[in-house]
């Protein structure tokens, strides 16, 4: 059995940085959603927030588990921790939502408008997921990553290296989050973090927490979450 020491000091939450898709939604017309590539900003995003992680890793190993979209393997690759980095994991179960194949774009923009009346963590695109689908698979991968923990050479800090929704539902998933908050919250922006720090208790808090989008006065349990 682990012994609680052994868990990570930091788990470290990040989403790509800008992707061509962040300035023209058109482009999922005719490129698949994980096929489209970060910007010139992007990587330069990414390669700034690498800088942070740098410093907050501490000069020390890092685990990685990175969705396989192009766009989180390009910021992975931007982020310049090449030497810190053990292993580098590409983990389908932390990809994006699925929407659809090839986009109908004006199609999408009225799911969209239906996502916000009908929730959007139960809400299913057509040809797609829901949120409630992305939290079912971020759960699958909690598991393999605590076992990946008990390894007697798991690195003092692990990076995800992912998407807005996905961070999201892995911290409502980690921190038994509510429905109705989750419904609250706001994406990051590009190439930002979240960072669960390990307390003396063992237990985990997020260094801050998520902007919301909608009023929503967290419960005691929710906002303990974070320091």
């Amino acid at each position: 059995m682990m012994h609680l020491s052994q868990r990570p000091l930091r788990i470290a939450l990040i989403r790509h940085g800008e992707s061509v898709a962040n300035l023209d939604k058109k482009i999922y017309e005719t490129v698949p959603d994980h096929a489209v590539p970060l910007t010139p900003h992007g990587h330069e995003q990414a390669a700034e927030a690498g800088k942070y992680l740098r410093t907050l890793f501490e000069g020390e190993p890092v685990r990685v588990y990175v969705s396989p979209y192009l766009r989180t393997l390009q910021t992975l690759d931007s982020l310049g921790l090449d030497d810190l980095i053990g292993i580098a994991r590409e983990e389908p179960r932390l990809r994006e939502q699925d929407w659809a194949n090839f986009q109908d774009t004006e199609d999408i923009e009225r799911q969209e408008q239906l996502r916000d009346s009908y929730g959007h963590f139960f809400y299913r695109f057509t040809h797609g997921e829901s949120g409630s689908d992305v939290y079912d698979r971020v759960s699958s991968f909690l598991e393999t990553m605590h076992r990946d923990f008990e390894q007697p050479d798991s690195p003092r800090n692990v990076l995800l290296v992912s998407h807005g929704l996905t961070m999201r539902l892995f911290c409502m998933r980690w921190f038994h989050w509510s429905v109705k908050f989750f419904e609250t919250l706001r994406n990051p922006g590009n190439a930002e973090t979240r960072v669960l720090l390990r307390q003396p208790n063992f237990r985990y808090k997020l260094d801050r927490p998520f902007e919301q989008w909608t009023h929503y006065e967290p419960k005691d349990g929710e906002r303990s979450a974070w320091l």
